[in-house]
């Protein structure tokens, strides 16, 4: 007797290098996407379209250690069988770590609480070869005393329309970053923010406006007048993409 299939929701924890993919989000003119890639996957493996439903859609070249998604299926399959068959069609670059059944209405973006992201900036003369693709690199010495006061302005629930690119819209660009370390680590600084959500290109403005303060080309104090401005042409340059990893999305 054959068994019914049930619907299923699960949770899937994704890791993938950036690198070579046009962002998260799946577009009809590429296959180079993370989501794209998943879908396919999963897609062949239920013999049935699968949309997976992601956090937070990382831009191109942009890393993630602990990228959240979510999809439903129609299947018998067991968790760990389908992130077996996930792993073993998957890129190499892109590897699903952690999976597991979760109540119907749990939703990967809708639920989040909140994201932890993670900028690594190579403050040297000297590149450092096997880190190219994760790493800025800023040859001018940069202060961290100083960038650390500057990013203590931005903690706290603020506008921040001055540091997105996002076109002008209905949605709200208030958001509440709970911390941000400013830390030496040998060669590198790392840049990392912890916050409720993070707008189209947020941190790597905000990174770029901080290492413009880090090399003296902009003051520590000018952080309140920038996010008073609510003007993007006020505030610093955009970071290169590579050195951006969402390290993890939080939930209750």
């Amino acid at each position: 007797m054959r068994l019914s299939n049930r619907m299923k929701n699960f949770k899937i924890t994704v890791q993938y290098e950036g690198t070579r993919y046009q962002g998260w989000q799946r577009q009809e003119s590429t296959e180079h996407t993370i989501q794209g890639k998943l879908e396919a996957i999963l897609t062949k493996l239920c013999g049935t379209k699968i949309e997976v439903n992601g956090a937070g859609r990382t831009d191109a070249g942009v890393h993630a250690y602990g990228q959240v998604a979510h999809f439903h299926a129609d299947t018998r399959l067991a968790a760990e069988e389908i992130m077996t068959y996930l792993n073993e069609y998957l890129p190499e670059d892109i590897a699903v770590i952690e999976i597991q059944e979760v109540p119907e209405r749990f939703h990967s973006r809708l639920h989040a609480k909140g994201k932890t992201y993670c900028y690594r900036v190579l403050n040297s003369a000297v590149p450092h070869i096997f880190d190219r693709r994760y790493v800025l690199q800023e040859t001018q010495k940069l202060d961290v005393e100083v960038m650390k006061k500057a990013a203590a302005a931005l903690v706290g629930t603020h506008d921040f329309k001055s540091f997105t690119s996002a076109k002008k819209g209905k949605k709200t660009t208030v958001r509440t970053i709970e911390a941000i370390t400013v830390e030496r680590v040998g060669e590198e600084i790392r840049f990392t923010y912890q916050g409720d959500g993070f707008l189209y290109h947020m941190v790597r403005i905000l990174t770029g406006t901080l290492l413009e303060i880090g090399v003296g080309k902009r003051d520590a104090s000018s952080m309140p007048e920038l996010l008073a401005a609510k003007d993007r042409a006020q505030a610093g340059y955009l970071v290169a993409a590579k050195g951006l990893t969402l390290l993890e999305v939080r939930y209750k």
